[in-house]
């Protein structure tokens, strides 16, 4: 299916030293602030507690939020869950407090500030849990990784694969990066939404690999630089529906969606637009400088001299 179709081959290799260089730019300023900020990690790793609180009309999310920080709390997470009355509240674990009664405590400042509520459940997310989270967290994005890697090297030829997987990570890096230039905080959801870029990323360098495939089979006479382009642009309105669809989907997440889902779906907007751009300006241009061409791809037949009168070829 497509709604346009480009005639004219769009010269995208022609600029292809310009769009590695602020990749690379990019991805060290990323790499420079995931090592000096480092992630502002939420409870889930960090540890603390959460307490759930219901309200017998639509609670005022934001008079909470006041409310808490007159009382001195830092760092809190306010958010609705299920409907507009339950409210959920994430608590840093604090040094000197006795994390069982902080929810005692809490509902004292809100019964002051914010009267009616009713306290629901409360969860202590120790240190050590937290930190088996991180872990776990951090092998599960590496296993997909791993995954990704050993099915792009069975998949193509060692040069699409490489530059598939350096394009890859060059995506989670960079959505990480954002994270810590910004001290958004880095949860449990923000992890899987990363995950899920690193496939969806995968799947479009997979689909421009397979259309540089064809064309080097199909076309002749044309270089390597003018091959990828021609492959690249044969795909832009397949890119366009898939892509505007998606970010249609999650753009309503990160509009409505609320406190709760809007990290997630900020992670997978960053995504999806550095997705598009590493499978075209990054993966592609990186398959060219690994000298990629028609050898490569397209076995040569061999005339076995003497098989019959012409020769048969295989």
């Amino acid at each position: 299916m497509e709604f346009f179709r480009i005639k004219k081959d769009i010269p995208f290799m022609r600029y292809a030293l310009i769009f590695n260089v602020i990749s690379l730019i990019t991805f060290l300023l990323a790499v420079f602030f995931l090592a000096y900020r480092g992630l502002h990690f939420s409870v889930e790793f960090t540890g603390g507690t959460l307490i759930e609180i219901s309200y017998p009309q639509a609670a005022d999310l934001e008079k909470i939020r006041t409310s808490l920080a007159k009382a001195g709390y830092a760092d809190f997470t306010v958010q609705n869950f299920g409907t507009s009355r339950d409210v959920m509240l994430r608590m840093p674990a604090l040094e000197g407090q006795d994390a069982t009664k902080i929810g005692e405590s809490i509902m004292a400042v809100l019964d002051k500030e914010v009267p009616g509520a009713k306290q629901g459940r409360v969860e202590i997310v120790g240190p050590q849990v937290g930190k088996e989270l991180a872990e776990n967290g951090a092998m599960a994005l590496l296993l997909v990784i791993a995954g990704i890697v050993v099915y792009l090297a069975l998949r193509f030829e060692w040069r699409f694969a490489v530059s598939a997987i350096i394009a890859n990570l060059h995506d989670a890096i960079i959505i990480l990066g954002f994270f810590a230039f910004f001290q958004w905080e880095f949860s449990l959801s923000v992890l899987a939404a990363v995950m899920a870029v690193l496939g969806y990323s995968v799947n479009e360098s997979v689909v421009v690999f397979d259309r540089v495939r064809e064309t080097f089979k199909k076309a002749r006479g044309l270089d390597t630089p003018q091959i990828l382009d021609r492959a690249i642009t044969s795909t832009i309105s397949r890119t366009v529906i898939t892509h505007g669809s998606t970010q249609i989907m999650v753009l309503a997440m990160l509009l409505f969606g609320g406190e709760t889902l809007h990290y997630f779906s900020v992670a997978l907007t960053i995504g999806i637009c550095f997705g598009i751009y590493s499978s075209v300006l990054v993966a592609s241009p990186l398959v060219m400088w690994l000298g990629l061409s028609r050898e490569h791809l397209v076995k040569r037949s061999r005339k076995i001299e003497g098989a019959n009168k012409d020769g048969a070829v295989v």
